[in-house]
């Protein structure tokens, strides 16, 4: 999936929140939702989907690509009542 389509996702769930289903609050909201999206989200969403373009050519099928894609954003802590030590490490810096 395209980032593009994960941010218009974001900005129609905004909508979808602040309004009372008149045209002139869409017209008013409009211009609030783009800017409800963050820029640091959009370029979650444009590494993400970078990584699906890896994958797809290294030759993974989609299952598999979705695994990769996963296993490379998802962090596994070992324990849920232990901080990591690059965590504490990169805080004590």
């Amino acid at each position: 999936m395209n980032f593009i389509e994960y941010f218009w996702g974001a900005v129609k769930r905004w909508l979808r929140e602040h309004c009372n289903y008149s045209f002139q609050t869409l017209r008013e909201n409009m211009p609030k939702a783009l800017a409800s999206v963050s820029v640091e989200l959009i370029r979650k969403w444009e590494h993400r989907a970078w990584r699906f373009i890896d994958a797809y050519t290294n030759g993974l099928d989609a299952k598999d690509a979705q695994k990769q894609v996963k296993a490379f954003s998802s962090r596994r802590y070992k324990s849920h009542r232990r901080v990591p030590e690059t965590l504490v490490q990169a805080l004590d810096a």
